[in-house]
This record gives C-alpha cells, sequence and structure tokens, in this order.
C-alpha cells in the first residue's frame, strides 16, 4: 500500500490580500522532514467556482486525507479577508484565538493554551524569536506574527496531533508558515497597492508588494523574489489599571477590603514601518532530486509615542478620608484619598525588530525512498537603534487629593476628580527622568536528515531522523535615570511641556475621569538631562541584573512508522513512533547579593521520551474517525528561567527567575469524525484532552547561590498539575445547489470549548481551574458570496473572558473581558488580471475591556477604532 499521492494541479488563486494568482500544492511531505505529511487533493475532488470556494475545498481535501489531525488555511483564505498578519488569517482556524494589543493580531493561542506553548515554523523550519522591547516585557518563545508578511505566505498548517518526525515544543500546535516557491507558481509578477487608514489615527499609509516567479519551460529551474513595504498608523484610547491592592489601608478600613492602584489614562500612538523581502530558488532536474533555497528579512520599525497621566492611590502615605468611604462586599467602590500623585507623562521609543531566515533543503526520492537534509540559521535582533530612541520616560508630579467613584463597573470611565487642575502646567515640578534602552538577540541554527522507505504490507513506510538546535538569547537592558533638584517646576524647564494634543479621548465611553491633561515634550526634558556624564556612566548592579545569556543546545532523534490495513470494509492507516531528545542548557546571569553585583551560570539537562501514535479510519467513502495520542513539551520562557536574581543580605531569602526550571511535560489524546458530504463542505468534530504534570506555579524553593549558600528563593517552579479538555467542532459549505446567482453564497463556522482542572499558587493566593491566556467558548462565523467578478465576506470572530494575570497575595487577578471582532472584504475583477478590492476590520468599533476578580474592580479599556484598507492588485 502506497501513501503517495500525485502533486494538485488545479489552479487556485493564491492572492493573499488582493496579490495575484498562482496554485498553492499540497503536496505530501516525506515523514521526517520537519514539515506536516498531508496528502494533495485531486483536481476532481476541489473543482467549484469562485476563488474562496476553490481554496475551501482543497483545504477540506487537505485535512481528510492528512495522517494526523491538521487544519489548514491557504492564500486565498487570507487574501479575501482583512488580515494584517498571519496571526489574523490564523483567527479562522478552529480551536485558534489571538491577541490584539492596539487592533492588531500579534500572538496566537490553540485550544486554550497561551502563545508560549506554541511551536511556529517557517517552511518546516524553527525560526529566531523577535522579543517586546517597548516596556521590557520580555518573554522569549512567543513568536511575534506581525514579523510574517502575509503576503509571502502560500499556505499555514495547525497541527495538532504531532507524530515522533515534528520538531518538539508544543502543548498547544504546531503551526507551519509555508511561503511562495516559485515551481508551484511559473512565471507571473503581481503588484499590490494599498492604502491602510485607521479611523482613530485619522492617517492614511501606503502599502506596496511585488512578487515576481520566472520557471524554465521544462520546469525545472524557478526563482522567486519578492518585496513588500508596509506603513500603518495606529492610535489606541487606553483606560489603564494595574490592579487592585489587598488590605493596601488597614489602618484606615480593617482587614480583607480592595482598593484600586495606579491608573492611567492615556492616548498609545504608533508610526508602524515594515520593509520585507523574499527570495526563493528551485532546482528540480528530475522528479526525484529537488534543492531549495528559501531566504526572508523583515524589518519591523514602530516609533512608539504615548501621552498619559499616571495617579498613585496606593502611593506611601497616602490615606483615605473618613467618611468617604463606599463599600460594595469587600470592595472599596469609592472613597477619598489623600497625599495621590498625579504625574503627566510622556513616554516614547523607537522599537526595531530584524528578523533574518535563510534555510537550505535537499530532497532525494529515488524509488521506494525518502532522503532528505535541511538545514537554517536565523537571527532576530529588537533593540532601539540609539539612547534617544530608547524607552524615554519624561514626567511631571503634584500632589492633590483625589475623589474617585468606581460603582459603575468596568465598562465605564469611573469618576476621578481632584481640586487641581491637571491641564495648568504650573501646578507639576518635576520628577525623575528615565532612559531604558533595551537590545534582545536570538539566534537559532538548525540542522536535520531524515530517511525513509517505503514498503508494501502492514507497514506502509519506515523513517528515521535527526536533528540538532542550538539556540541562544542575549538580552541587555540599561536603566538611566537623573533626579532633578527637588521641587523644580515643570515651568522652569524651556518648551518642555504642551496640552494634550487630543480632544476626543475614549469619546465614546461615559464617565468622568480625565480626559485631558499637560503632557511633557521628550526632546525637552531629553536634552536637558540626558548628558554626556549620563550617558557615559558605568553600569549599575541593577542593569547587570537585568541583563542575561540563556543558550540551548538540543539534539533530537526520531523512529516513524506508518501503516495501513484493511478491517471489515474499512481503511486503516496510521503512524506512530518515537522521539528523544536531549536538551542542554546555559542560565547565565548576574545575581546581586545586597549591592554586590556576582556573575553566575546555572548548567542543567533535560532529556525526554515523546511517543506519538496517529489512527486514521475511513468508515465511508464521506466519513473519516481519527483517534491520536502524544507525549508533548514546551520548554520554559527564557525569562523564567534567567538568573535574575535578587539576594538580601541579612537573611537566606531571594527574588527572581529560576534556571533550574525543566520543560512542561503533557500527555495528550484526541479523537474526532468528519464526515464530508459532498465535495464542497464538510461537518467535523473532536474531543481533546491534555495532561500536563509539570506545569510550573509560583513558590518559594532552596536554591544554592555561589557566595551565599542555600537561600530560600521567590519564583516559579515546576509542580504545579493542569488538565485542559474540550471539544470543536467545525462546518463549511458552498450552497452550489440553490439557483444562481444565489449558488455563489457559502458559509464556514467553528466552535471551541475548553475546560481546564488546575490547582497551583500565587503567592499565597490560590487558582483554581484557571490558565493564564484560556478561553473556555469561542467560535467564528464567516458567510461569502463569489458570483463573476464580485465577491464579498462577512467575518465575525469572538472569543469568551480569560485570565490575564494571576495577581499575587496582595493583588486581585486580572481578566480579559470576551471580545468580537466583525470584519469584511468587498472585492470586484475589472479583468483578468486586475482587482479592486475594500476591507474593513472591527466594523462595529468594539472596545476591549478587563476587570479584575470581580466586575465591580475595574480594569482597562481599550479602543483602537476601525481598520479600512483599499487598494488594487494586477497581475503581469
Amino acid at each position: 500500500m502506497s501513501l503517495r499521492h500525485r502533486p494538485l494541479r488545479a489552479t487556485l488563486p493564491f492572492t493573499l490580500l488582493a496579490l495575484g494568482v498562482v496554485e498553492p500544492a499540497f503536496a505530501q511531505t516525506a515523514a521526517g522532514d520537519g514539515e506536516p505529511a498531508v496528502t494533495e487533493a485531486q483536481p476532481e475532488e476541489i473543482v467549484v467556482t469562485g476563488s474562496y470556494a476553490r481554496s475551501l475545498a482543497a483545504a477540506t481535501e487537505t485535512k481528510r486525507q492528512a495522517a494526523f489531525g491538521v487544519d489548514s488555511i491557504n492564500s486565498t483564505d487570507i487574501g479575501k479577508f482583512p488580515a494584517q498578519n498571519v496571526a489574523e488569517a490564523l483567527q479562522l482556524v478552529s480551536g485558534v484565538a489571538i491577541t490584539r494589543p492596539r487592533g492588531e493580531g500579534l500572538y496566537v493561542s490553540v485550544r486554550g493554551l497561551g502563545p508560549q506553548f506554541q511551536s511556529t515554523l517557517l517552511n518546516g523550519r524553527s525560526v529566531a524569536i523577535n522579543d517586546l522591547i517597548e516596556n521590557g516585557g520580555a518573554n522569549g518563545r512567543q513568536f511575534r506574527f506581525e514579523m510574517l508578511p502575509a503576503e509571502f505566505v502560500s499556505q499555514i498548517d495547525v497541527v495538532k496531533t504531532p507524530t515522533a518526525d515534528m520538531t518538539e515544543g508544543a502543548l498547544g500546535g504546531n503551526i507551519d508558515v509555508k511561503t511562495f516557491h516559485p515551481l508551484d507558481i511559473g512565471t507571473k509578477t503581481t503588484l499590490n497597492l494599498r492604502g491602510t487608514y485607521t479611523t482613530l489615527a485619522e492617517k492614511v499609509k501606503p502599502n506596496a508588494t511585488a512578487l515576481t516567479s520566472f520557471s524554465n519551460t521544462d520546469e525545472t529551474l524557478g526563482l522567486l523574489i519578492g518585496a513588500q513595504y508596509w506603513g500603518k498608523g495606529v492610535r489606541n484610547d487606553r483606560w489603564y489599571q494595574a490592579g487592585w491592592n489587598l488590605d493596601k489601608f488597614v489602618a484606615d478600613l480593617g482587614r480583607g477590603y480592595y482598593t484600586p492602584t495606579r491608573t492611567r489614562p492615556t492616548v498609545e500612538t504608533e508610526d508602524r514601518k515594515r520593509l520585507s523581502g523574499i527570495v526563493s530558488t528551485q532546482w528540480r532536474p528530475t522528479a526525484e532530486l529537488e534543492t531549495t533555497l528559501d531566504v526572508l528579512a523583515t524589518r519591523l520599525d514602530v516609533a512608539y509615542d504615548e501621552y498619559g497621566l499616571d495617579i498613585y492611590p496606593d502611593d506611601p502615605g497616602t490615606s483615605i478620608v473618613p467618611g468617604s468611604v463606599k463599600l460594595d462586599g469587600n470592595t472599596v467602590v469609592g472613597a477619598t484619598i489623600n497625599n495621590v500623585r498625579f504625574m503627566a507623562s510622556r513616554e516614547y521609543s523607537l522599537n526595531r525588530h530584524d528578523l533574518i531566515t535563510i534555510g537550505l533543503k535537499q530532497s532525494w526520492k529515488p524509488e521506494h525512498w525518502d532522503i532528505s537534509g535541511n538545514i537554517n540559521w536565523s537571527y532576530a535582533h529588537s533593540f532601539h537603534p540609539s539612547y534617544a530612541e530608547g524607552t524615554v520616560r519624561s514626567r511631571a508630579m503634584f500632589l492633590a487629593p483625589l475623589t474617585y467613584d468606581a460603582s459603575g463597573g468596568y465598562k465605564v470611565i469611573p469618576t476621578f476628580t481632584t481640586p487641581v487642575d491637571v491641564n495648568n502646567p504650573a501646578n507639576y515640578v518635576l520628577y525623575p527622568f528615565n532612559i531604558a534602552p533595551k537590545n534582545s538577540k536570538d539566534w537559532d541554527t538548525y540542522a536535520r536528515l531524515d530517511v525513509g522507505r517505503e514498503m508494501d504490507g502492514f507497514l506502509t513506510k519506515i523513517a528515521a531522523g535527526g536533528e540538532y538546535h542550538w539556540r541562544k538569547r542575549d538580552y541587555r537592558r540599561r536603566d538611566f535615570n537623573v533626579t532633578p533638584p527637588a521641587r523644580t517646576p515643570l515651568t522652569s524647564l524651556p518648551n518642555g511641556y504642551e496640552a494634550m494634543p487630543f480632544d476626543n479621548f475614549l469619546s465614546g465611553v461615559s464617565g468622568n475621569g480625565p480626559r485631558h491633561w499637560v503632557v511633557p515634550i521628550t526632546s525637552a526634558f531629553y536634552d536637558a538631562f540626558f548628558t554626556d556624564a549620563v550617558a557615559n556612566a558605568p553600569l549599575t548592579p541593577g542593569d547587570q541584573r537585568a541583563s542575561y545569556v540563556v543558550t540551548e543546545k538540543t539534539a533530537s532523534g526520531y523512529v516513524r512508522a506508518d501503516y495501513g490495513f484493511g478491517l471489515g470494509g474499512i481503511d486503516i492507516t496510521g503512524n506512530l513512533g518515537v522521539r528523544y531528545v536531549h536538551t542542554d542548557q546555559v542560565a547565565s546571569g548576574t545575581l546581586t547579593i545586597g549591592t554586590a553585583p556576582t556573575p553566575a551560570s546555572f548548567p542543567q539537562t533535560f532529556n525526554n521520551w515523546l511517543p506519538s501514535f496517529n489512527l486514521r479510519a475511513e468508515l465511508s467513502p464521506s466519513l473519516v474517525a481519527r483517534l491520536a495520542a502524544s507525549r508533548v513539551l514546551t520548554r520554559p520562557n527564557v525569562t523564567q528561567s534567567a538568573p535574575q536574581i535578587s539576594v538580601s543580605t541579612d537573611a537566606p531569602t531571594a527574588s527572581g527567575g529560576n534556571p533550574e526550571l525543566q520543560p512542561f511535560l503533557a500527555t495528550q489524546f484526541d479523537g474526532s469524525l468528519e464526515w464530508y458530504f459532498n465535495r464542497k463542505g464538510s461537518l467535523t468534530g473532536a474531543l481533546f484532552y491534555k495532561a500536563m504534570d509539570d506545569y510550573i506555579t509560583a513558590q518559594n524553593i532552596n536554591v544554592e547561590i555561589p557566595g551565599r549558600g542555600t537561600v530560600l528563593l521567590s519564583t516559579q517552579v515546576n509542580g504545579g498539575d493542569a488538565k485542559v479538555y474540550g471539544l470543536e467542532a467545525a462546518y463549511n459549505q458552498v450552497f452550489d445547489f440553490l439557483p444562481a446567482p444565489f449558488d455563489g453564497l457559502g458559509l464556514q463556522a467553528s466552535y471551541t470549548h475548553t475546560s481546564v482542572e488546575a490547582n497551583y499558587t500565587a503567592g499565597a493566593r490560590p487558582i483554581e481551574d484557571q490558565l493564564i491566556g484560556l478561553s473556555k467558548n469561542s467560535f467564528n462565523v464567516v458567510g461569502f458570496y463569489d458570483y463573476g467578478p464580485f465577491s464579498a465576506r462577512l467575518s465575525y470572530v469572538w472569543r469568551d473572558k480569560y485570565l490575564a494575570g494571576t495577581g499575587s497575595t496582595t493583588q486581585a487577578p486580572t481578566y480579559v473581558d470576551a471580545f468580537g471582532s466583525l470584519d469584511g472584504n468587498l472585492s470586484f475583477r475589472l479583468s483578468d488580471k486586475t482587482m479592486l478590492s475594500l476591507e474593513a476590520i472591527n466594523i462595529a468599533g468594539a472596545k476591549q475591556y478587563s476587570y479584575n476578580d470581580d466586575e465591580l474592580r475595574y480594569g482597562e479599556i481599550n479602543y483602537w477604532g476601525r481598520t479600512i484598507l483599499f487598494g488594487v492588485r494586477t497581475e503581469f
């Protein structure tokens, strides 16, 4: 029995946000080459009218024939929806949810597990990861999908039941992003010109993408080159809140009451510019031999400028005015607090993200054999180009009474009033000035060899291979702090302030908080305080502790066996195998013992066996059942392993990262039933279960510190148990049975329900049956119409609330409220070669809300407006 299939040759549009036409191939990849082994759809199976309908049919056939659980999106799916990047395209996959800070998709979660639990590959190869440097919230394993232009992508596979040959690293899903290759496209050139308009920023930014492909007449040699310039202006109105504290005012209230912490109305703006290029070349002298070179490079510049008014009701020295307290249960929903700090704040940074990846693949497929070699080098660099473009914080403040009333709940701006005018610069004095430049470098080198042999009989193929993976994260941070003379008036700084240049802050949200205030001017503060002496100051112990280097060397090997047999008229195929992974990790940094910096390195080794099993049963020509089981792992975030530890001088205690963390491990099971009721429609369902036995939780442990011996470290440790289980259901159909012109109508929908059993702590606070980033329910609905030259799409994507922060012993957990986005697309083909398009994101103008454990405890309100994209695409 052979599991090989001929390559798909039906012509399918590859339009990516209106970018031309090619034919994506869904070729089965050899087991062991690091790419999902999906089987092609046969042309006669997917001949349907309408480009989006053809795309759905091809993706449906891919899922139907695959040897494991996978959901795919091809380029037409992406191109026919308002997708600014790959993350926004993935939100249409069942079980996938995204986060969208300031209105753009950035991180991806699969089946309720957060971004760090996914493994992202580019053309089947690992890729370096850019970090968050805007405010220093680095993580280390959360791939930033904004670095991948959607226009370069031909197909995305989300693998939910892995096989032994797949690179380890995902408890959620293996996400393989595939770029275009010239021998799949042929000879053609496409040009896409667009404008992006955001209603809140009120700016139109240009976008241009060109992609040209060449192949010789006998299709043995091909070259593809592409380039893109992409710009976007962003404004996000944000009512920010840092949390609610327990027992902050014990002297005034007694114990057991929650009061608000730092609160900030703020306008965040971004000027985003991305320049990307792609080169791909293929040489296929025979049907058995193929060489492929892939190069992709991206530079993303984000100029961030924030106008805020920080209000600190929890500062030392504050006190509640007797008789002013308004209670609702254990929440102080209103009070007057004396000596509250009001701080006009301006924060600026130029955040530059560079990514380059170079991959070479050699495959050789003589009769009955499948041999491939793969090497890849990638480098991600996230940094500020200069000190002046680091995170520059310019601030001025005054102390005054604050009267607040938050009894309206978390969807309105609470009442915040003070007798001091926040718009009068004469009321402010200068506050310490700060610049925090960051520099994050990530190297990823990857090599693997795979050998497979087709066989006759019960075993249809045996494959084995090995992989070597070297990764290094080098993170550096400095903090320059300058304290002006006490009580220096803001007005003494020439040209040091201005009125906030916006008069419609959160205009669609009711409430009586500050909506206009004085803001500093960054250049004036920088010129006055960042002298040569400050710039040339030596590193402080805090600077040394904030920097670290973590290296990982991973060697792995696998054996995979594919099988196939008949059982009572039912064709059964599948695979089973085991993967062995050996990891050497060294976490190096600087400990602070009292005030003395001490370099330290912490080596450790992991050894893991990861078995896997997949079974596919074709119960009838239209009904497919699957069973799968596997052992999977995800390594801790780099910052969790970094030895950023502060050690007390007068007690055997410390706090910081834990370089002794072990990987997350889980055993997972999956079962599905898939009904392909015609060539253009399917109804599928899946049940899944994941048992994590090394979940990382916040606790105190004893560790050995060089020069200090054993100390009690407040950190994160392995040991928590968590079980995630749920179901997915998906439906898609083209209603071609209707009379014309209604036969161009279609519907696509999916629903995911996820539950969790968990028991761990955040400080002394128990967390039960919740995981960060897990939404219990999510769904998407897409209606589409393709008829003649006209196409239309309307989609609604929604996810339930989720835990965003676990809080601590004295601070309440944080939840992000349910959120849905209505997006749409209209396109009209002027000719066979030219198309006009109009797209809109967040049509309904949805706002994103959060709260702290109780809906009375307000959290954040974010509103980024609507995004309109319009353009023309042509092919020649």
